[in-house]
């Protein structure tokens, strides 16, 4: 006020008003907006000294398919309760029965999150929230929230194909499996993920509300609020069915609109496979009929309870390493432009939830979508969990069903004396897991549902899964055993090659010879080996930071963004994600040749001669750091690694309400945050709440009454000087 008027302040600035009385009025008013505004642009710092915000938090939200809806929720506007700590089960009960100040946020000891304490949990309105906090280390006995029975009703077998293995009535392939991931909780769940945040509420715990002497604590208490609104309810019939009406009626249905402002409520689980050949193929034609092509296969997504929480290290990461390896050895093979049949390296994208990517690639084969077709596909090799082995030991998994058709069981049988033959003399033993035991989940069960393929699926385990932590935010790089020494810096850590690398590095090498063998090579395997240290490279940079030097020399100057955190390998709904990208461009890197392009011949080679740009894709990347400066020495690499569709038919067919194919879609929400804070009794609040009003009704009054009197109280005396006539 000072300084808006020459330091006379708000009296002088009344004193000094020589209009008529209206306008005085609303020079007073506009001088309470002014103070009102002043004191506005202090609410951010009184929120900041009420509130402590949870940064590091991943929240459990809402996925539908056809049938249901998974996963939690809060209100509208947030849940909020009174912060207790349960560390061992006895402490449940104050929360569920004796705690007087229901209902409670709950923080969560990590060992305790399981199935029987969450339906406890469940069935009563004494709890508002839960903050679940790691477990370090991981539950011994295991910890997987998904399902025992991975995939059930979308793979092969079923009532009219082998009903004897349907619904894992021979195997149990997860018997950890909780299912927890597939309830439907009513209150928000979120993860803490920094344990100096699990400390703060801890310690706000033991300073407020720790019972004293046997009787309840007193206020103020320390309250937690949670905020994870889901848009999207009951299934993905009734989402979907919502956002096409809604945009149907839109007042723009032609326009684009920005993404946080469309009527949708829930968008499908989508992204893109990635897939490359040995032999360059016309990506918009069709390969001859009688051509013959190699599928090998694995999965890059994974899942956990919690939102974009997936490592995935045994479930994902060790098969796609071990392929992306298997991938670049065979390349580097000297005669593997004479090999008779072709090799397409799939990397499937949203397999965890009812094989989404490997269902839209046989659908786009059947539709003559895809430059091949289910016929050209001589044989089927999947990596699907390599790193967990037991003495060494990889199972080769086939389906018993089609072997049963004579010409199939030649050609598993060749298939399975190949890959036997390729392990002699590596730190690998290749074993059958027998001829009635069925296959594991696994994307070849997708392909066996449109034709009879001989194929096998590679395993580190005979029945049951060896991970323990499956789909669970614990499958870890620690669950599968890589250990660093202490000391390394970042650089040294890329380059160290772990024992876990050399064990996958000799699975990968195995591969690569079958794959030589099964492609028609006749020469000496021998030269034929992975690289550990390349191994070492792509589990540091898709287990522990993909920032790294070697990840930023490969990819795109545009794409560093993608750049940051600790990967997770969720399919998501945004696409590409980080996790697809990066298995693009490290593919590219292996298998992929440098040309002599300058950039814009490189990122245009439609206008290059000699490009054959419908055989070739072309990538300018970033190339690695020059020795004697900070700039870049980027470089074109010319690859057959494409992207194609990883979203599921029953979208494109608009059949929402599938059991063909998959259905999940991903619930749209407006905020998800988490604070915590101190929260007075009710009686207070209450008292506060009528001393206020009571002051509106007052200041509504006085309002009232100077107005009123405004012309008494703001009258202008006459100048005495002044001489009327």
């Amino acid at each position: 006020a000072g300084s808006g008027w020459g330091g006379r302040g708000m009296e002088g600035a009344v004193g000094s008003c020589r209009a008529p009385l209206p306008a005085c009025w609303g020079l007073l008013r506009g001088l309470l907006l002014a103070v009102l505004a002043a004191g506005s642009c202090q609410g951010n710092s009184v929120e900041r000294k009420i509130y402590i915000p949870l940064n590091k938090t991943a929240p459990c939200v809402r996925l539908l398919n056809a049938t249901h809806q998974i996963g939690c929720q809060s209100s509208i506007s947030g849940d909020t309760g009174v912060i207790h700590v349960v560390e061992k089960e006895e402490d449940l009960n104050w929360v569920l029965s004796d705690g007087p100040h229901p209902p409670y946020m709950i923080l969560l000891d990590g060992n305790l999150f399981n199935r029987r304490v969450m339906l406890q949990l469940k069935g009563t309105s004494r709890v508002s929230g839960l903050a679940v906090a790691v477990a370090k280390p991981s539950p011994p006995q295991g910890f997987s929230p998904g399902l025992k029975c991975p995939n059930d009703g979308f793979g092969v077998y079923s009532k009219d194909y082998g009903p004897q293995f349907a619904h894992c009535n021979k195997t149990v392939w997860n018997p950890v499996g909780s299912g927890l991931s597939y309830e439907d909780f009513d209150f928000p769940i979120f993860l803490l993920e920094d344990a100096n945040e699990t400390q703060v509420i801890k310690q706000c715990y033991q300073d407020h509300n720790v019972p004293r002497d046997g009787a309840g604590p007193e206020y103020p208490l320390c309250a937690m609020q949670l905020f994870s609104h889901m848009h999207a309810v009951t299934s993905t019939v009734t989402c979907m069915r919502r956002s096409s009406l809604q945009s149907t009626f839109s007042i723009n249905p032609g326009k684009q609109i920005p993404l946080s402002l469309s009527w949708f409520v829930c968008d499908p689980l989508l992204d893109y496979n990635v897939w490359s050949t040995l032999h360059p193929i016309n990506s918009s034609g069709k390969v001859d009929p009688d051509k013959e092509v190699i599928i090998v296969t694995t999965r890059i997504d994974s899942h956990s309870f919690f939102w974009n929480i997936a490592p995935g290290a045994e479930s994902a990461v060790s098969s796609f390493v071990t392929h992306l390896a298997a991938a670049e050895a065979l390349h580097k093979a000297s005669d593997v432009h004479l090999l008779q049949r072709n090799i397409m390296f799939t990397f499937f994208q949203g397999e965890t939830f009812d094989y989404i990517g490997s269902s839209r690639m046989v659908y786009d084969m059947e539709k003559d979508k895809f430059p091949l077709r289910l016929d050209n596909i001589h044989s089927f090799v999947e990596l699907n969990q390599v790193a967990l082995r037991n003495d060494s030991v990889l199972w080769m998994h086939t389906d018993p069903v089609s072997r049963m058709n004579d010409s199939v069981e030649v050609q598993v049988r060749n298939l399975l004396n190949i890959l036997s033959n390729s392990s002699v003399g590596a730190n690998v033993t290749l074993q059958e897991a027998g001829y009635s035991q069925p296959l594991p989940p696994s994307s070849f069960q997708r392909f066996l549902r449109a034709r009879h393929i001989p194929g096998v699926v590679l395993t580190d385990h005979k029945t049951a899964f060896q991970n323990r932590y499956y789909q669970s935010m614990y499958d870890t790089p620690e669950n599968i055993q890589m250990q660093y020494p202490e000391g390394l810096s970042p650089e040294e850590t890329l380059e160290y090659v772990t024992d876990t690398a050399k064990s996958l590095a000799e699975v990968a090498t195995v591969v690569a010879r079958a794959l030589y063998r099964l492609a028609g090579g006749a020469n000496n395997t021998s030269a034929i080996q992975a690289d550990p240290k390349t191994v070492s490279r792509m589990l540091y940079g898709f287990l522990i930071k993909m920032n790294n030097s070697w990840f930023q020399s490969i990819i795109k100057p545009d794409l560093k963004g993608i750049l940051g955190g600790v990967p997770q390998h969720y399919v998501a709904v945004s696409s590409p994600v980080n996790t697809t990208y990066l298995v693009q461009y490290v593919l590219a890197n292996l298998t992929g040749t440098v040309v002599n392009l300058t950039k814009e011949e490189c990122q245009n080679p439609e206008k290059t001669p000699n490009s054959e740009n419908e055989m070739y894709e072309y990538a300018w990347v970033q190339g690695s750091l020059d020795p004697n400066s900070t700039s870049r020495v980027p470089y074109c690499v010319r690859s057959t690694v494409r992207l194609s569709k990883a979203l599921s038919p029953a979208f494109e067919l608009r059949q929402w309400g599938s059991t063909e194919y998959s259905t999940w879609t991903e619930s749209r929400w407006k905020e998800i945050r988490a604070r915590i804070f101190l929260v007075a009794s009710k009686e207070l609040e209450i008292i506060t709440l009528v001393v206020g009003i009571a002051i509106l009704i007052f200041s509504l009054l006085a309002t009232y009454v100077i107005n009123a009197k405004a012309d008494i109280l703001f009258s202008v005396p006459r100048d005495p000087g002044a001489v009327a006539y």
